[in-house]
């Protein structure tokens, strides 16, 4: 049973069972208010019996003292008697009226005997058989006499069954009215937790909407505090960055199918090149020995691309993992001359591109790994020399500016489209219809180089129009890099 009642409670929503606690607590703090007002009222009205009591006696031992005998007022209900103790037994006088006694006077005769070896008035309840609770008092009116009252208590228990009831059915309005006003405002204050639930249940719905997965912050809308209006704060908050997070997911999902996909078919090109080269090698050598080393050399051709491109993959994805295993190896450069180096190397390339180098002509030391950073200036090198058209020039510019070093690799070409400047760092990505190209790329040489510049901890941005195109590499003059793991 109490596990049913246990079970059924805890079915309960949580703003029934607020209120049934709060009517819980408010019957114990009734119940202990009403036994404290009872208690108090029995016991004004006992002490209030006890001076009636005492006050008539006084009169009533005057009239025995004076006359032998009990006179004056008698109040209703009343029983009086008088003994006589002076021979050591309490002796019952003759009342001279028969209502004076009750039936059973043995309550009566042990009082006396009581206040008689006491000698201290005495008083005591007892209930009479026949007639109900009475508060009886003894006392001693002169030497020799005893005086026994008796008061009925009826009145006493009857206020005070009055005062239960009228307790017991005061407070328990009250406690009714708590617990359904209770109930609605706990409700009310509540509405919070209730939207958050239903917001909850659209989440677990997967529907993330704006109007499904937000809950309103609004000044007339529904209360429940500071401390819910905190909790709703955060509760949005979280769904906010839980929105974010999955968007970020879900284009990182996306990416990476798109990267999957290019790379496949980046990977399936040199593939069945290699198969063809293959096969006609292989016909070569049994039936035209003279073309068997043409062959082979495209062979290895296209194996030599395969591996580029492998080599270029494999560094994306360390990089991507640069928190793991940074593939760098910082060392102190002068970036100028290794600007100069990179020059140098594309004139003896491009012997038909005009190439201009302003270094400032003094040394630039700054704490990089040199391989990386050659790489990234050969590909900005080569990306403007195969998609510009013959003899187009091209500077390389170093800079400092705000604590930053600044590489910028300037050609007049075509420029690149609005539409193709946010995306020309997207891995596999190319651009085919504004600039002409001699030969073809992976599409991952500026992704290459826009994850090596962050990987030293710079940026590479790109600024294009029509006659002017200018890829900006910006590196910090302090700091550097931690060594890989294998350099530790």
């Amino acid at each position: 049973m109490i596990r049913r009642l246990r079970s059924t409670y805890r079915r309960l929503r949580l703003g029934t069972r607020l209120a049934l606690g709060l009517g819980a607590l408010s019957l114990v703090v009734f119940a202990v208010v009403g036994t404290a007002l009872t208690t108090y009222m029995r016991d004004y009205l006992s002490a209030q019996l006890n001076d009636q009591l005492k006050l008539a006696q006084l009169a009533q031992s005057k009239s025995i003292a004076q006359h032998g005998s009990l006179q004056g007022k008698r109040y209703y209900r009343w029983y009086y008697a008088v003994y006589d103790v002076s021979g050591g037994t309490p002796v019952l006088r003759r009342p001279e009226n028969a209502g004076d006694l009750p039936e059973d006077v043995d309550d009566f005769t042990a009082l006396a005997r009581a206040q008689t070896v006491s000698h201290t008035e005495l008083v005591r309840t007892e209930h009479l058989r026949g007639e109900g609770t009475y508060r009886l008092r003894a006392c001693e009116v002169e030497p020799g006499v005893v005086l026994v009252s008796a008061a009925p208590m009826e009145d006493i228990d009857d206020t005070v069954r009055q005062l239960i009831t009228i307790q017991a059915v005061t407070f328990g309005l009250a406690l009714l009215a708590l617990v359904v006003f209770g109930r609605k405002m706990l409700r009310r204050g509540l509405k919070p937790l209730n939207d958050m639930a239903h917001t909850a249940h659209g989440i677990a719905s997967h529907d993330l909407t704006e109007s499904a997965a937000r809950l309103p912050l609004r000044a007339d809308g529904p209360g429940g505090g500071p401390e819910v209006e905190e909790l709703r704060t955060a509760f949005n908050t979280m769904l906010e960055h839980i929105d974010d997070s999955l968007a970020v997911r879900a284009e990182a999902e996306q990416r990476l199918r798109r990267f999957v996909a290019d790379a496949s078919h980046e990977l399936r090109t040199p593939l069945m090149s290699v198969r063809g080269y293959a096969d006609l090698f292989q016909y070569a050598a049994a039936n035209a020995p003279e073309e068997r080393d043409k062959h082979l050399a495209r062979l290895r051709a296209e194996a030599a691309r395969m591996g580029v491109l492998l080599d270029d993959l494999l560094l994306l994805a360390r990089l991507d993992a640069a928190e793991v295993e940074a593939p760098l190896r910082p060392a102190d450069v002068d970036l100028a001359d290794l600007v100069q180096q990179a020059a140098d190397a594309f004139r003896a390339t491009h012997p038909d591109r005009p190439l201009t180098v302003r270094a400032g002509g003094r040394p630039l030391q700054l704490r990089l790994d040199p391989q990386r950073v050659r790489q990234v200036l050969d590909n900005l090198l080569t990306n403007a020399a195969v998609h510009t058209p013959p003899g187009t020039e091209v500077c390389v510019e170093v800079a400092v500016s705000s604590r930053t070093a600044l590489v910028r690799v300037t050609d007049a070409g075509p420029g690149i489209p609005p539409e193709d400047r946010e995306r020309v760092f997207d891995r596999f990505y190319r651009v085919d219809k504004a600039r002409s190209r001699d030969r073809g790329g992976s599409g991952l040489g500026l992704a290459v180089a826009r994850s090596l510049v962050r990987a030293h901890g710079g940026t590479i941005d790109l600024m294009s129009e029509p006659g002017r195109t200018v890829f900006t590499m910006t590196l910090p003059l302090t700091g550097a890099p931690e060594p890989s793991r294998t350099d530790r």
